[in-house]
């Protein structure tokens, strides 16, 4: 489920906080879910985090994310001010959070898309 179509609601606005909340447990009480995105400072990542068994963090350099952006659409200034503050802001509040809420969850992390493909080659075999 890509999360960020679920999440922003039209002319970019967020979901409420308790509303995406909601909407997460009930994606999450399904049996078998995959969920991906990073909300940023308007995630609620604790919720999908207790249900998960296997978290995937893509880690890739702050340029190659800036590039993917800037081919995939047009961006807010709020997402390239997120993006730049990232690794020194956000980075370590998703590690903590995947520590706390997913302890138990295998915790995967890419540094970049062939790391990533290695570990799908390997799934598909």
């Amino acid at each position: 489920m890509e999360l960020d179509k679920l999440f922003w609601r039209p002319g970019l606005l967020p979901t409420p906080r308790e509303a995406w909340s909601a909407a997460q447990e009930r994606l999450a009480g399904q049996e078998q879910w995959i969920m991906d995105g990073d909300l940023g400072p308007y995630d609620a990542v604790q919720v999908r985090l207790r249900r998960a068994d296997t978290v995937i963090l893509l880690d890739f350099s702050l340029f190659r994310c800036a590039c993917q952006a800037i081919t995939r659409s047009r961006e807010r200034a709020d997402f390239w001010r997120w993006l730049l503050a990232y690794r020194r802001k956000y980075l370590p509040l998703l590690l903590q959070a995947i520590a706390q809420h997913a302890s138990t969850a295998d915790v995967l992390i890419f540094r970049g898309p062939l790391a990533a493909e290695r570990f799908l080659d390997t799934i598909r075999a």
